[in-house]
């Protein structure tokens, strides 16, 4: 082919083919989902609420803090951001303990923060979670 030929059909498309995934910006959702889900988990104390908000044994959604807490039947609390890790959505649909993104139908287990269905890969970030003064507090302690 001369340098001022045009390329067949069948050359072009030999081409498309070899372009890799990361190129059409396929690869990087994840990613950038894990990001904005971890800088969404408080980075100061964030007040819950009283402290028999969550009953022993049950599991709550506070959507306006991006958090879900679970109290354990031993009394024993765990606490998640609440922002997908695959798309950085915050969620607002909690079923049972199954937390459900409405953007993409990525499901987590929310007193573990494990993904129980994609297209999220990465689990959610635990956040601290503590009874201060009768209060339900997450986020780090202040210093």
């Amino acid at each position: 082919m001369s340098a001022h030929s045009t390329p067949s059909r069948r050359a072009l498309l030999q081409g498309a083919a070899a372009v890799p995934v990361v190129g059409l910006g396929l690869a990087g959702c994840s990613t950038e989902g894990n990001r904005r889900a971890a800088s969404a988990t408080p980075t100061a104390p964030v007040e819950l609420g009283p402290e028999g908000e969550v009953a022993k044994g049950t599991t709550k959604l506070f959507e306006e803090q991006k958090v879900v807490v679970t109290r354990a039947e031993d009394g024993g609390l765990t606490a998640y951001g609440s922002v997908c890790t695959h798309a950085g959505c915050p969620m607002n649909k909690l079923e049972g303990t199954t937390l459900i993104c409405s953007c993409h139908g990525s499901r987590f287990d929310a007193t573990t923060g494990e993904v129980l269905e994609r297209p999220a890969t990465v689990p959610l970030p635990e956040v601290p979670v503590r009874v201060e003064g009768g209060r339900l507090v997450a986020g780090p302690a202040e210093a």
